[in-house]
């Protein structure tokens, strides 16, 4: 039979409708994942059609997932930060929502902060338990929408739950009821994605969410969970890895529109934010991340990183504001006293900053030959150099141009007197035996002093 596909607008044949697999023993998938060995990539060659949806957009767990890795913050360090989620993502809301505990006073505190601010985006949404009264704390502060965990691989439902798939399939199922009953909209959090028989227990699942749905009149979204990072984003992968096989077969054979689709990704293998863009360009609408990455074990998908990677294949930053990613990175260092890795993308101390000469020399002659993009003018960050011993007069040159802001006509060059004074200073100090980098306020007191005052750092 030929219908009529409502996702690719094309006729094709009748859809197989996947039936629940009921099996007495868990499938480890032990051939890919042999707990004593580095997990295996297979290749089944079947590849799936690129199908970006138009419209796409972040969620934030910074407040939730972000928060399980480290001290919880307090509620006037989350209305902060909330508000500079707002900023970054600007008036179209491309940061669509931002979830939160509900479990605590100090918790419910901080959603009532911020809801309290009467913004549109992000949306505030909760994750909770599945219990009827977190539905009905959840319906009384107002909120719309809240995550369940729903587990969907074998290691969780058998070794963790001590359930059979057809068991975890009700008892799901049941809660989901639940929450239409409160006038709750569920967002499943199908838990270890990437490790779960995904024709013989995921899509059959996901049918009946969507049977649910429709019986309901209601929206279920289904957010794709890899756990443990073991998503990969290349084509011709096999299930239960494929990060576009999932949002193929959800898509394709759950009839799962676009914007009910989320994912969810770990950096375990380095992998999160090159999964999060897969998701994005074959059919996910949302990708969901945390500020920094912060999260479990190896982290979160940096939401930064998607701001760049959404304007990086949208052409546009489409309102939002991305010199946040410089205010937000501040915070964490100056207020929340959080070490940022001096090498981290877009927020670390080094990440446009330069130590070679040779290097520097090029960027006194046009910066864009050794700085990935503008980050000045789109990050509030202009490129930088470290002084050592190896920085040579170009790399002074443009410290001190850099550093006093020094306008075109009163920029030096490295052949300035005070550019080469400095380098005698600075060659002392490494002659003497120093081997760690110049601080900038050792420089500005040496160029305070060798140009007889006539730099002098601003207040």
């Amino acid at each position: 039979m030929l219908i009529k596909s409502p996702i690719s607008n094309l006729l094709e044949q009748s859809q197989y409708k996947y039936a629940l697999q009921d099996v007495s023993e868990p499938n480890l998938y032990r051939d890919i994942y042999p707990y004593e060995e580095i997990p295996k990539v297979a290749f089944n060659h079947r590849r799936v059609p690129l199908n970006m949806p138009e419209e796409i957009w972040i969620t934030d767990t910074t407040f939730r997932d972000g928060q399980q890795s480290r001290a919880p913050y307090a509620p006037s360090e989350i209305e902060d930060i909330y508000k500079m989620l707002a900023k970054l993502g600007g008036p179209n809301g491309i940061i669509r929502q931002s979830e939160f505990f509900v479990y605590t006073k100090k918790d419910r505190e901080a959603v009532e902060r911020c809801l309290a601010l009467g913004y549109k985006f992000p949306e505030i949404t909760t994750w909770i338990r599945a219990k009827k009264e977190d539905f009905a704390l959840v319906r009384d502060m107002g909120i719309k929408e809240t995550g369940i965990l729903v587990s969907c691989s074998d290691y969780n439902i058998f070794k963790k739950l001590g359930m059979t798939r057809s068991e975890a399939l009700e008892h799901y199922l049941k809660v989901v009821r639940q929450a239409f009953e409160a006038g709750i909209r569920p967002r499943c959090h199908l838990e270890d994605i990437t490790r779960a028989d995904f024709y013989g227990f995921v899509v059959p699942f996901v049918n009946a969410l969507t049977e649910l749905s429709h019986e309901a009149g209601a929206d279920v979204k289904i957010r794709m969970c890899d756990t443990m990072g073991y998503g990969v984003p290349y084509p011709g992968v096999a299930l239960p890895r494929s990060v576009p096989g999932i949002v193929y077969g959800l898509h394709h054979y759950s009839d799962v529109t676009s914007d009910m689709l989320e994912w969810h990704g770990h950096n375990d293998f380095y992998k999160a934010v090159a999964n999060a863009t897969s998701a994005w360009l074959y059919g996910a609408s949302a990708v969901n991340c945390s500020l920094l990455g912060i999260g479990e074990r190896t982290g979160n998908i940096p939401l930064e990183a998607m701001v760049i990677e959404y304007a990086s294949i949208k052409g546009s930053l489409d309102g939002m504001d991305p010199t946040v990613i410089t205010e937000i990175g501040d915070y964490y260092k100056n207020v929340l006293k959080y070490d940022i890795p001096p090498m981290t993308p877009f927020v670390g101390s080094n990440f446009n900053m330069t130590r070679a000469g040779i290097h520097a020399d090029g960027l006194m002659k046009d910066a864009e030959i050794y700085n990935i993009f503008d980050t000045e003018k789109i990050l509030a960050r202009p490129a930088e150099v470290s002084i050592s011993n190896t920085s040579g007069l170009a790399g002074i040159a443009y410290w001190i141009n850099t550093a006093f802001s020094l306008a075109e006509g009163a920029m030096v060059s490295k052949q300035d007197a005070v550019v080469v004074r400095m380098k005698e200073e600075i060659d002392k100090e490494y002659v003497d035996g120093r081997t760690t980098i110049m601080s900038d306020e050792e420089l500005f007191r040496i160029a305070e002093r060798v140009s007889g005052g006539a730099l002098k750092k601003q207040q």
